[in-house]
């Protein structure tokens, strides 16, 4: 059976510091047995890294996995502790150390240490996303996707005994949650679900006889687990709370969790609302563009019903959906490889792919370190869902592909002649990675690749749905009161003075344009998963203050893809970190 070792082949060297290669230190041997730790602990997190030597099945997801993983951090402390940085490669390295370890500590020693159950990203779905990047192409790639199928009844027994530990202990799952991560679980189970896809594939019809009854009998058993998994999710949620938001002291963590920073909650909540009132006004100016003869203050949902009904803009069925979003990739990459980043052919391979799943998000997954496995944009497209608009999604694809998240992911995991290797594959921190990827889009129309105005108002759309998720998640979860300038935004909710699951649903109902199965699964992110939707947008406000700061610094010499080189190829550590890289880079 072939296997990747991970090591990086000549071709996938292709960023380095000015003299060259670096010796590997001892703060790079520290971060490096740190990730070696975390991948023996969660073997599913080494599949989803292509990291397969450390073995087969999922984390324990009790309390004792917990404790586990908290005596490995407390060790790569220890090491950090005894070891001295040679250089600024260093010293960023051992900065971003401190602060991952720093605030999931503090997150264990409050009692939320552990994963909530949500609709998202959550043991429930990590679970089953173990194969979406296993190779399927061969008898050998089966006996590894066997492997792993094998797992997943264990993995689901210690996960409901996880949930009931922290039912107990915290952090709580509210009721809501949980009903709906059982619906999700169920879906996975179903005939036509995600396990039973497994038995569709093309190979599976070359396949020996012994081998397919077993690839039967093991998809037969993950879908038993998962079945049980959302009776028992039910039966948990019967004692469940019913509210969802966790309070301001666990979301100030939640929120420096997800953006590596220590962010002001009221200054970033008043800022969200005045970006929302800003891009709103943008899109009425964009509107008058596309209906120059309309009046009235329903002019951005005309606009928007105007771009529906064009048919050029119009995509039918997923053949058409995959084949679009790769060819305006590919047009992305030719456009911008050497211009504005530097793009080497091996990083140029991106793939456009239809989910698994009808959950109705679309995500992306990094490239393998030796770039054999390209980076993937993922659509899990909702069921019966057979038209698709160009306007709202090419935004979506610069976003996800290039200059987004596969032009970060690949450069860092390029950066093998400079960065360790948990920084190349492993450290990621939404604030920084969707801050960046949000930042990518805003510069796409700066560079004029959004002239259109139908792809412009998509690309404002985007916006507003960022902005409203900033007001509406933090001022859930941190019970802040509504500012009376938002009455206009809030739809049916105008008049509401605090924030509540009914006010938000009518909030983003307003100021997010999608069907409402997909606009419930947002609703649903935001209160289940506290403090992660924000960083998308504050994370694009620090990358823009960044690149100021670095015109300034280099007054008419300032290079915006020497600032992007420098930027993406310190891997995507947290936002403080990512100030302090920065800072001691600049120039003088």
């Amino acid at each position: 059976m072939s296997r990747s070792t991970g090591a990086p082949t000549p071709d996938s060297a292709l960023v380095s510091t000015p003299q060259g290669p670096r010796e590997a230190s001892a703060i790079d041997q520290t971060a490096n047995a740190h990730l070696d730790r975390l991948l023996t602990l969660n073997p599913s997190w080494a599949i989803e890294l292509n990291a397969p030597t450390h073995g087969w099945g999922y984390p324990d997801f009790g309390p004792e996995g917990l404790e586990a993983e908290q005596d490995a951090l407390r060790t790569t402390l220890r090491d950090l502790d005894q070891a001295q940085p040679t250089d600024d490669v260093d010293r960023v390295t051992a900065h971003a150390l401190r602060e991952r370890i720093g605030v999931a500590t503090a997150l264990y020693q409050n009692g939320w240490g552990g994963a909530r159950i949500n609709g998202i990203s959550s043991p429930v779905q990590k679970i089953r996303e173990a194969f979406d990047n296993l190779p399927k192409n061969t008898d050998d790639d089966w006996h590894v996707v066997l492997s792993q199928l094998a797992e997943v009844p264990g993995a689901v027994t210690s996960l409901i005994s996880g949930v009931r530990h922290r039912q107990e202990h915290g952090p709580v799952t509210a009721r809501p949650q949980l009903l709906n991560a059982a619906q999700q679980a169920e879906n996975y189970a179903s005939v036509d679900g995600a396990f039973m896809g497994l038995t569709h594939r093309p190979h599976v019809v070359q396949m020996p006889e012994t081998m397919r009854r077993q690839l039967h009998s093991t998809v037969d058993a993950a879908r038993r687990a998962y079945t049980g998994l959302a009776q028992e999710l039910r039966a948990i949620a019967q004692a469940a709370p019913e509210g969802m938001s966790v309070g301001r002291h666990e979301y100030a963590l939640r929120l420096q969790e997800h953006s590596g920073a220590q962010l002001d909650l009221e200054e970033s909540y008043r800022w969200g609302a005045q970006q929302l009132r800003a891009v709103t006004e943008q899109m009425r100016l964009t509107a008058s563009e596309i209906l120059p003869e309309h009046a009235g203050d329903d002019h951005i949902r005309a606009a928007m019903d105007a771009l529906d009904a064009d048919p050029h803009r119009q995509l039918h069925g997923r053949h058409e959906l995959i084949s679009w979003m790769q060819g305006v990739s590919e047009h992305a990459i030719q456009s911008l490889a050497d211009t504005h980043f530097e793009i080497p052919e091996p990083m140029q391979h991106l793939e456009a792919r239809i989910a698994p799943t009808t959950d109705g998000g679309i995500y992306y997954t990094p490239p393998s370190e030796d770039f054999q496995r390209p980076g993937r944009m993922w659509w899990s497209v909702p069921a019966g869902t057979e038209v698709f608009r160009t306007w709202g999604e090419r935004t979506t694809v610069y976003h996800e592909g290039v200059p987004g998240h596969h032009l970060q992911f690949a450069t860092a995991i390029a950066a093998a002649q400079t960065l360790n290797r948990w920084r190349r594959i492993a450290l990621w921190v939404p604030g920084h990675g969707e801050g960046w990827a949000l930042y990518a889009e805003r510069l796409m129309d700066d560079l004029g690749f959004l002239q259109d105005p139908g792809d412009r108002m998509g690309m404002l759309n985007a916006q507003r749905m960022r902005a409203a998720r900033v007001v509406f998640d933090i001022g859930f979860h941190c019970d802040l009161p509504i500012p009376t300038e938002l009455d206009p935004l809030l739809g049916q909710a105008a008049g509401a003075r605090r924030w509540s699951p009914e006010v938000g649903w009518a909030f983003l109902k307003d100021n997010i344009v999608m069907g409402d199965a997909s606009l419930r699964f947002e609703w649903m992110r935001y209160m289940g998963w506290p403090g992660q939707a924000p960083v998308y947008q504050l994370g694009q406000r620090v990358w823009e203050q960044q690149r100021d700061l670095w015109r300034a610094a280099t007054a008419g010499q300032f290079s915006l893809r020497e600032f992007h080189r420098h930027a993406l190829s310190l891997g995507s550590p947290g936002l403080d970190t990512l100030a302090y890289a920065l800072d001691l880079a600049r120039p003088a």
